[in-house]
């Protein structure tokens, strides 16, 4: 029996607020979706409508997440790890399958898994579960910006523009910052030492 075809991939591993998504795709070999690529090449709305199409269109797909907890306690590597083993173990269609990750890393699931640098340029399936889960993650920023409006994630999506650390610097960090990460705790620290300076 041939074996299906999984692609994974992970978002928001580099940004400085948020869960890391990742998503797993398997696409039908006779049903091409045109114009995928690595998600960071589309544009928003190229992203949302092939997003769409792909959940349509793919035999199976899967979206999880690894959240703050799971950021904090093992690293931001690990975690993504874990979202992506996550994202494959959510697939409902089962056995044999082959599992490729975008990435260095392999996975430790239960099926073959094959990691392939820079995956979500060369394997389709990989570019859709790329487009996956970036169309959820920014959601979810975009959902976090009507919260907290001063950091801007509606455009950085948690990513540490200067805008954003300009923000961190006047307010601190919010609950969904990833509080180990460095630029965040320089931020709270060079804070605490302005406002302290400021007391006196």
């Amino acid at each position: 029996m041939k074996r299906k075809v999984c692609g994974v991939d992970e978002v928001g591993r580099g940004a400085a607020v948020g869960r890391i998504f990742a998503a797993a795709c398997i696409l039908y070999e006779h049903k091409k979706i045109p114009d995928l690529n690595d998600s960071k090449q589309l544009s928003p709305k190229k992203r949302l409508a092939l997003s769409s199409l792909i959940k349509e269109g793919a035999l199976d797909w899967h979206i999880a997440a690894a959240d703050l907890q799971d950021i904090n306690k093992l690293n931001v590597h690990y975690a993504s790890l874990l979202a992506m083993k996550r994202a494959t173990e959510g697939l409902s269609c089962g056995q044999p399958m082959l599992v490729l990750a975008d990435g260095r890393y392999s996975l430790e699931v239960a099926f073959e898994c094959k990691n392939i640098v820079g995956g979500d340029k060369k394997v389709p399936a990989i570019s859709a579960a790329s487009i996956l889960a970036k169309v959820a993650r920014d959601r979810e920023m975009e959902d976090l910006d009507l919260e907290y409006p001063q950091f801007g994630w509606k455009k950085n999506k948690g990513y540490l523009t200067k805008e954003h650390l300009d923000a961190l610097m006047k307010y601190g960090p919010s609950p969904y910052h990833r509080q180990n990460y460095k630029p965040v705790k320089e931020a709270k620290r060079k804070r605490s030492g302005k406002l302290r300076e400021n007391s006196q």
